[in-house]
């Protein structure tokens, strides 16, 4: 895989839920990770979702989390746009001119699991998302 663009959506604890919907809607295989998988220590957010995937039937590809505490959730800017495959290079080329002139609101650096990962809004108010997946 070279890498995909998908949507990403953020929800204020609703995602399982939103993504069990979608996967009624669409058909699919759908994978939830809670933030308590993830090590997290808050037993308040230990259920909610830190990332799902719905692969669907059709081909298409949702992703979406629980917006974590002590960052905003406005309805209305709710959706960021993923960009994800195992190419560091590339992908890290991606991060490098969409970061520049924006805002880097995570640095792209490994993460607890293990990607490198890094958020950030570009110079035209667009976020993104940019995961480089770890090699089993």
């Amino acid at each position: 895989m070279g890498s995909v663009l998908n949507p990403y959506l953020s929800f204020a604890g609703t995602a399982r839920e939103a993504m069990e919907f979608y996967r009624t809607v669409f058909g699919g295989s759908l994978t939830l990770n809670t933030f308590g998988e993830a090590g997290a220590p808050d037993p308040e957010i230990a259920d909610q979702i830190m990332h799902a995937k719905l692969d669907t039937d059709a081909g298409y590809t949702i992703m979406a989390s629980d917006t974590p505490p002590g960052m905003a959730h406005n309805p209305g800017d709710t959706i960021s746009i993923s960009l994800s495959g195992e190419d560091a290079d590339l992908l890290s080329g991606y991060w490098e001119k969409l970061s520049a002139d924006g805002t880097v609101t995570v640095p792209f650096e490994k993460q607890m699991w293990g990607d490198t990962f890094g958020a950030c809004v570009d110079r035209y108010g667009i976020p993104w998302m940019v995961d480089v997946v770890q090699n089993a």
